[in-house]
C-alpha cells in the first residue's frame, strides 16, 4: 500500500503536496537569484539557500491587501490559504512577521539582499559571526549552514522574538546560540567575533561592537538605507564605506531613532517637511539616503546644496569611520571636507 502523503510540509524533505512545492520553490527562488548574481563572488550560498527551507521560518506572515493586513498561516484549514502560505514563502520579497497595532516589529528579509550581505562578509570557515537581530532565524540558519552551530551568535532584545528562532532554528536541525539581549552591546561572552552582522537598522556603529572583534574583522549593517562595510584595524578603530545597494530594514528596538530616519518616512510627504523642495528632489532616492545620513544636523536644503556640490553621488561614495569616541560619516574622503558625527 503506498504511503499516506501530507499537504503540511514539516520538515525539508517530508513527501507531500506542500513538502513537494515547497522544495520546487526553494529551487525555483535560488534560481532567481542567481540571475540577479548576488552571489557570483562566492557560490557556495547558492547550496545554503538550497539546504536551508524558509518556510520552517515563517510559520505565518502577513500580507498587504484592500482591508488591511492578512496574515497566511501555514496550519490554516483551508488548502488554498496553505498553498499561498508555502508559495510566499518561497517568494523573493520580504516578509512581515510580527505586527502591533498596525506597526511592524519584525520581519524576513528579501532573500536576494540576504544572500547580497552574506557575500559581503566575506566568511571563511572558522569565523566567529554575530548576528544583531535574530529575527526568524532563517539568516542564522544560512550562516550554521556555512559556518557550523557553535560559531554562529544571534542577539534580540525581544525574548518572545528569540524564544521563535529557537524553535525555528531546532525545527530546521541548527542550534547555534540565540541571546536575548540589548544588540547594541553586542555578546561579549561570545566573543572574540570575526564578522558582525546586522539585520536591523541601526543609527550609528556602536563603539561595544568594535572592541568584541579581532583586528580584521568585518562590520556591514544597515544604515540610513544603504548597507555600511567595515574593517576593524589593529587600533580597535573601523573605516569603511557603503555599498551601493538600496537597504530597508526595521530600526532596532531601544537604540534611538535610525539614521536614516528622514521627512516623509512614515509614509507622508509633507512639502514643508522637505524645506520647500520640488517633488522630483524628495523622491530622489539618492538623495533621500543623504537627508537621512545627515538627519538632525543638516536641513533637508542644505543636504541637497551638499549633493549638487557634489554632482548627486550614491551610496558608494560615503563612508564611515567609526571607534571607542563615536562614529563619523564622510563623502569620499575621511579626512576631507565633507564629515559629520553619527547618532
Amino acid at each position: 500500500m503506498a504511503a499516506a502523503r501530507s499537504d503540511r510540509p514539516g520538515g525539508p524533505d517530508e513527501p507531500g503536496t506542500l513538502g513537494e512545492l515547497a522544495r520546487s520553490a526553494r529551487q525555483a527562488l535560488v534560481r532567481e537569484i542567481d540571475a540577479q548574481g548576488a552571489w557570483a563572488a562566492d557560490p557556495v550560498w547558492r547550496e545554503a539557500f538550497l539546504a536551508v527551507p524558509r518556510h520552517l521560518f515563517v510559520p505565518y506572515y502577513y500580507v498587504a491587501g484592500p482591508g488591511g493586513y492578512e496574515r497566511l498561516w501555514g496550519e490554516s484549514h483551508d488548502p488554498a490559504v496553505r498553498e499561498r502560505w508555502v508559495r510566499g514563502a518561497y517568494a523573493d520579497t520580504p516578509l512581515a512577521t510580527r505586527m502591533r497595532d498596525g506597526e511592524l516589529l519584525s520581519s524576513s528579509s528579501q532573500p536576494s539582499l540576504m544572500a547580497t550581505m552574506l557575500v559581503a562578509l566575506r566568511v571563511r570557515a572558522g569565523d566567529r559571526v554575530l548576528e544583531v537581530g535574530a529575527g526568524t532565524g532563517y539568516n542564522a540558519a544560512l550562516l550554521a549552514h556555512r559556518l557550523g552551530d557553535g560559531l554562529v551568535t544571534s542577539v534580540d532584545l525581544d525574548p518572545e522574538i528569540t524564544e521563535s528562532a529557537r524553535a525555528h532554528l531546532a525545527a530546521a536541525g541548527h542550534r547555534p546560540a540565540v541571546v536575548t539581549g540589548d544588540g547594541m552591546r553586542g555578546v561579549p561572552e561570545r566573543a572574540p567575533y570575526d564578522r558582525i552582522v546586522a539585520t536591523c537598522e541601526l543609527p550609528t556603529v556602536p563603539g561595544a561592537w568594535l572592541a568584541q572583534c579581532r583586528p580584521g574583522a568585518l562590520v556591514l549593517t544597515p544604515l540610513a538605507t544603504g548597507l555600511l562595510l567595515l574593517r576593524v584595524g589593529d587600533d580597535g578603530r573601523a573605516v569603511g564605506r557603503f555599498l551601493h545597494t538600496p537597504a530597508y530594514f526595521v530600526p532596532l528596538r531601544g537604540a534611538g531613532p535610525p539614521a536614516g530616519g528622514q521627512p516623509g518616512a512614515d509614509g507622508r510627504d509633507d512639502e514643508g517637511e522637505w524645506g520647500g523642495l520640488p517633488r522630483r528632489v524628495r523622491e530622489n532616492e539618492r538623495f533621500r539616503f543623504l537627508a537621512g545620513l545627515t538627519r538632525g544636523l543638516l536641513g533637508p536644503r542644505e543636504a541637497y546644496r551638499l549633493w549638487e556640490r557634489a554632482e548627486r553621488p550614491g551610496r558608494e561614495r560615503f563612508g564611515v569611520t567609526a571607534g571607542p569616541d563615536g562614529a563619523r560619516a564622510w563623502l569620499d574622503d575621511p579626512a576631507g571636507p565633507d564629515v559629520w558625527p553619527l547618532g
